[in-house]
């Protein structure tokens, strides 16, 4: 059976500097997001035709699949972790537009005001998201935009919506450089967003 795999980081695990540090890149990639791969693997050992499909597809049908309770927890915190954080490393690839642009930009416009409001919206999400979570800006089906928050590793890919930027909150993603002040690492993390990546994925949504 095909099993699911760490993605190598797609840039030098320094990149990001010094909004985020080397040290935090590594251990979140190398040892947090590598742990939730073997876990869901573990999870999945007895599934192969459920493996056969992406983490996106199993994400989307979570409540439908046919596995036992205990199985699908697993799927929805591991494979939400490995989903999740495959998309956090994409949309903060360094490089490319440090604020929307073209039908993006529109639609943040339209939905929120300005993308200062939008900013607002999501980091006031992933301020008040109790302990551990993601705070997304997310499009349905039909490309409307919203903000939401989802706790633990949870997808909103199970929620009927498509995740076009996430934030993790988890203290991981941070303490080391920022301690308990998760409001300062909101502030500093949209400098690294790739907003050409966001814009990638809000067009595969709107066809």
């Amino acid at each position: 059976m095909p099993d699911f795999t760490l993605p190598p980081l797609p840039y030098d695990y320094a990149a990001l500097e010094p909004t985020i540090d080397t040290l935090t890149m590594q251990i979140h990639h190398d040892k947090h997001h590598a742990t939730y791969v073997t876990n869901l693997n573990a999870a999945l050992k007895d599934f192969p035709a459920i493996t056969e499909q992406s983490i996106e597809v199993i994400l989307i049908n979570l409540d439908t699949l046919p596995v036992p309770d205990a199985t699908r927890t697993a799927i929805r915190n591991n494979g939400g972790g490995h989903a999740n954080h495959t998309l956090f490393w994409e949309i903060m690839t360094p490089g490319g537009s440090k604020t929307p642009t073209g039908a993006l930009a529109e639609a943040i416009n339209a939905t929120f005001g300005d993308f200062d409001s939008l900013k607002k919206a999501v980091n006031e999400g992933g301020a008040k998201r109790f302990g551990s979570g993601w705070s997304w800006l997310v499009a349905d089906n039909m490309g409307a935009l919203s903000v939401v928050t989802t706790p633990n590793q949870d997808s909103p890919l199970s929620e009927g919506k498509t995740p076009l930027l996430g934030v993790d909150v988890w203290e991981h993603a941070y303490y080391l450089k920022y301690q308990n002040k998760r409001v300062d690492y909101l502030a500093a993390w949209w400098d690294v967003v790739n907003w050409d990546k966001v814009a990638e994925r809000f067009a595969a949504v709107k066809g």
